[in-house]
């Protein structure tokens, strides 16, 4: 998947005869699974009509303050529209236009949501070869740049005026390629490999049942998408659970039981920079697991259980470089308890929630945690989306590497 899924592009299109090739950017932009929004400069129309645009987008094309066609009606919010996008690419970027953008000349709509906007800003220049020759041109760069925009650099070919050399706008899959690589490239966790554990594990007691809890891995799942949006490369063992995902820098290892996940655990622990144990392991496993099904027969029935292995223990014991990271879910003296589990399982630190809390544990959108580190010292958080308690443990994960 790449990393542009689910990110809001804003499309910004002038005046210039490469603006043709904007309708195969779209094409690549919806293809990398993104949200797409187009404005266009009046004078780009001339290259490339709206319709296209907009029917590849299935969004409305936007090139002025008010509707055209109906004076009476909303205006085109200019802020609003910088402030929802992830990304913002201009291409073509025409030499008016970059000069307009350097000296913040805001005499069209798509400049003035430059101008609002919060987002990183692409530019992909486009224009002739003495154009883009010229110090004019060379001046606007270089205060662009200054800006912090990101210039898509023009390759060099066959012009409009016939003449070949550089100045030609980068083809629509190397605007694509180019943006993605670069954003992959400031991501924090880039080229770092996360193990995450997720999910309950059932232990057998014959073939039909088993004994198992109500986690349901959505936040081992939640953990493992943010870390792939920061770049890492993660390991996500999970037991049974009905989360999904897709995305091409998670590799999912369905496990059922406690010994199943301690092993593909120890498996891969060597090669990571960091393993969260969010998981709910098991505690006991039944000693002996029937063959066939057990009937129903007597008034009483007793289950004789053993200990599952510590997987959180063992990869503490073992531990080199590693970030290790797990979870206490408590019901009663919860600081101490989580505090004890800390320093026995030798953590670097651990995520502390509690029964007690309304909306937190197992089952729920939403979680309300403690962190603890190793120092002892507490970091507490209000009740969030287990998206936002994502954040938060990514975040002070970043803090400690």
């Amino acid at each position: 998947m790449s990393i542009l899924s689910g990110k809001n592009i804003l499309l910004g299109i002038t005046g210039g005869i490469a603006a043709y090739k904007t309708t195969y950017l779209v094409r690549h932009f919806i293809k990398a699974g993104a949200h797409v929004k187009i404005i266009m400069t009046p004078a780009s129309k001339d290259f490339v009509t709206p319709l296209t645009l907009s029917t590849l987008s299935k969004n409305p094309v936007l090139s002025s303050f008010t509707n055209e066609e109906d004076d009476s009606d909303v205006w085109n919010n200019h802020v609003d529209l910088g402030l929802w996008a992830d990304i913002f690419v201009i291409a073509p970027a025409t030499a008016n236009t970059m000069s307009k953008m350097a000296t913040g000349n805001s005499d069209n709509f798509l400049l003035a949501t430059y101008l609002s906007a919060k987002c990183p800003v692409y530019f992909a220049p486009a224009m002739d070869l003495d154009m883009y020759k010229h110090p004019s041109t060379e001046a606007s760069f270089k205060v662009l740049k200054s800006f912090g925009n990101i210039i898509i650099p023009a390759g060099s070919g066959e012009l409009a005026s016939g003449l070949v050399g550089e100045g030609r706008m980068a083809e629509p899959e190397g605007i694509v390629a180019f943006i993605e690589k670069d954003i992959l490239s400031k991501l924090p966790l880039r080229n770092k490999k996360i193990l995450i554990t997720a999910g309950p594990t059932y232990e057998a007691i014959d073939p039909v049942r088993f004994i198992g809890n109500h986690s349901s891995g959505k936040m081992g799942f939640e953990l493992a998408k943010v870390a792939a949006s920061l770049g890492a490369e993660v390991i996500l063992i999970s037991g049974p659970t009905k989360e999904i995902l897709s995305d091409s820098l998670i590799n999912v290892i369905q496990v059922t039981a406690a010994e199943e996940m301690y092993t593909v655990a120890h498996e891969y622990f060597g090669t990571v920079d960091v393993a969260i144990c969010a998981a709910a392991v098991a505690d006991y496993k039944p000693k002996n697991v029937a063959t066939q099904k057990i009937k129903k027969q007597e008034v009483t029935f007793t289950i004789e259980l053993e200990k599952t292995k510590d997987i959180l223990a063992s990869l503490g014991a073992i531990k080199k470089e590693q970030l290790l990271v797990g979870f206490a879910l408590e019901t009663n003296n919860e600081v101490e308890n989580a505090k004890g589990k800390l320093k026995k399982k030798n953590l670097d630190f651990i995520v502390l929630n509690s029964l007690q809390d309304k909306g937190a544990g197992f089952g729920k959108p939403t979680n309300k945690i403690t962190i603890i580190d190793k120092d002892e010292s507490l970091t507490a958080f209000e009740l969030k989306s287990k998206t936002a308690v994502a954040h938060d443990i990514i975040d002070h994960l970043l803090s400690k590497m």
